[in-house]
Order: structure tokens, then sequence, then C-alpha cells
């Protein structure tokens, strides 16, 4: 083990929708904006204070051509991925640099509602593959078998 980690855990909701950037050898990225907020209570005036954190996630290949489809704006979505910064120059030839979240799984927290979208668990991805789903088994009649819980 080197010794080092670099991981993100956030819990958010989306800032707009999912914009897509198709690469000829067929990858893809998607980029979103997701808000995380912190409340707390000033001790000497006794005033509730919030604040934002806005986050510039990224997700690549099917991942995110999940993301595109199914995250709208203001959705709550798990988000986990490690902390990317990127440097480039502006127009005038300056130095910038952005601070990404390459996002490497994600579970969309939303319910799902009349427009098909997926509630909580009912997609994630990890590395771009999709999660299996456990299909929930028939109840068993009341009385067929003694079970040995305590209540």
């Amino acid at each position: 083990m080197s010794g080092t980690i670099n991981k993100v855990i956030l819990i958010g909701h989306t800032g707009d929708e999912v914009k897509m950037h198709y690469f000829e050898g067929g990858g893809a990225i998607g980029r979103f904006p997701l808000a995380t907020n912190e409340t707390y209570t000033n001790r000497t005036t006794n005033e509730k204070v919030s604040n934002t954190e806005w986050h510039n996630v990224v997700v690549r290949n099917k991942a995110a051509e999940i993301c595109e489809k199914y995250l709208k704006k203001g959705d709550k979505v798990y988000i986990e991925g490690r902390l990317k910064t990127r440097k480039w120059q502006d127009d005038t030839g300056n130095d910038r640099y952005s601070t990404e979240i390459q996002c490497t799984d994600f579970t969309f927290l939303t319910p799902k509602n009349e427009t098909g979208q997926p509630g909580p668990g009912q997609a994630a991805s990890n590395a771009g593959q999709q999660q299996q789903q456990a299909t929930p088994q028939a109840p068993s009649a009341a009385g067929d078998e003694k079970d040995d819980l305590p209540f």
C-alpha cells in the first residue's frame, strides 16, 4: 500500500442536467454540478446559517450515459470518487485550475416518479458497470413453519 488515499463521498442535489461530450473512439464523458449543504446555528447570534458548496462531477462512458438518461436537475444522488485537479489556460494565456470529482460509483436517491426515473438503489455504477438488482422473494404463508426468531 502506498500510504495515501484519494476518496470522496458526497450526497447532494444536481444543479443542472448532465452535459455530455462524445469522443471519436466511442468514449463519452458527462459533467454536472452537485450541491451539498451545511446548516448550523451561530452561537453568538443564535441565527441559523446555511452554506452551499458546489462540486464539479465527472462521469465516464456507460456511467455517463446512465446519468444523462436518469439524472435531472434537483435530483438527490450519492457519489463516490476521487479528486482530480486539472490545469488549463484561459483566453488570455493565464494558468487556471479546476478541481473535479472523478466519479467511480453512484446511486440515485430521488424516488421513482411518473417519468420513470429510478429511485433509491435502482441505478448504480462501479467504473461504468450497472449493478444487478436483487429480485424480491415472495412472502411465505403465515404459520407454515416455526422460526427461531425471539420476537
